[in-house]
């Protein structure tokens, strides 16, 4: 068996839930990392390398965040340690329904400086060994607008060395100063990517798409390979060489936390994808693990409870 290697970018925070003035739970989370290490602990070590590219500090919260990884089974050596800075800190409110609010503390944090890290060049020369990059919407907004120009060029030599690029568009209209400036963004990318994991109201709220079938063909048209349109309790929509077919998702009797659900989704997809599993296995594999994980609180959820995943899926 030939050992795939993902290398997933992006930024990773710490997270507090409950309720404001009340009981708070501390943790971690952020888009990529979350997908990381769902990916990780439903994968089997030797299937796959996983590893997560982004910068931390050198506090105790860190160092911290970097043994839990390592013991999720995550590739760390392309996680940069920071002397001045230290990780971002993010807040959810839950309502009744468990739809969630954020509120960020991240414009200084590690990760945004990644680009700039003396120790960056070697961590370029690492990603052009592997198979797969993983990367979001949040990923490219949280850099300064030159490094995010970099990143993409050099996105766009890699792929040109044949790693294959995986893009979820995941938009915060917070993180960027303008509809136009992400627009832009993204239209410089998207030629670049072979998967795109998108939401639809994502979507929706960036290009004002109608429909999940308009999303699709913006993308196709922009050079994107293959397709999936996340719907929530809609399941999922895929479209490769010409075919596009709908994944129902499995019913969930009660929801808890949909923080994560997009994130876990991708983790379920991309082991199939890279087992090279059939598009319709691979969304059903999103949905199910999607389907666990909005059942507990918080971003990253105790890994007993997606555990059976393992021999379900590999």
């Amino acid at each position: 068996m030939i050992m795939k290697k993902i290398a997933i970018l992006g930024e990773c925070m710490i997270e507090l839930n409950g309720e404001p003035f009340g009981r708070m739970r501390q943790t971690y989370g952020g888009d990529s990392l979350n997908t990381a290490t769902y990916l990780a602990r439903v994968s089997r070590r030797e299937q796959f390398e996983i590893s997560y590219v982004s910068a931390l500090g050198k506090d105790k919260l860190s160092l911290g965040m970097l043994a839990h990884w390592r013991n999720d089974g995550i590739n760390t050596d392309c996680v940069l340690l920071d002397e001045k800075r230290q990780p971002g800190l993010y807040l959810i409110q839950l309502d009744e329904k468990g739809e969630r609010t954020f509120l960020y503390w991240r414009n200084q944090s590690a990760a945004r400086y990644l680009l700039q890290h003396e120790g960056y060049t070697e961590v370029l020369a690492r990603l052009a060994t592997a198979d797969m990059i993983y990367l979001s919407g949040i990923s490219l907004a949280i850099l300064p607008e030159n490094d995010r120009t970099l990143l993409i060029r050099q996105l766009g030599n890699l792929k040109k060395a044949g790693v294959k690029i995986a893009f979820d568009s995941n938009y915060r209209p917070a993180l960027w100063d303008s509809f136009q400036q992400t627009q832009a963004c993204y239209q410089a990318l998207l030629p670049l990517v072979d998967l795109a994991l998108v939401t639809f109201d994502d979507e929706q709220s960036l290009w004002r798409d109608e429909n999940v079938q308009q999303t699709i063909s913006r993308l196709v048209q922009l050079g994107v390979g293959t397709v999936v349109v996340k719907s929530g309790e809609h399941g999922a929509v895929f479209y490769h060489n010409g075919e596009t077919q709908q994944v129902a998702t499995e019913v969930v009797q009660r929801v808890v936390d949909t923080t994560s659900a997009g994130d876990a989704f991708n983790a379920g997809f991309l082991n199939g994808y890279l087992q090279q599993k059939s598009l319709v296995d691979c969304c059903r594999q999103g949905n199910k693990l999607a389907g666990i994980v909005i059942q507990h609180k918080g971003a990253i959820i105790d890994k007993t409870a997606t555990q059976h995943f393992i021999r379900e899926f590999n």
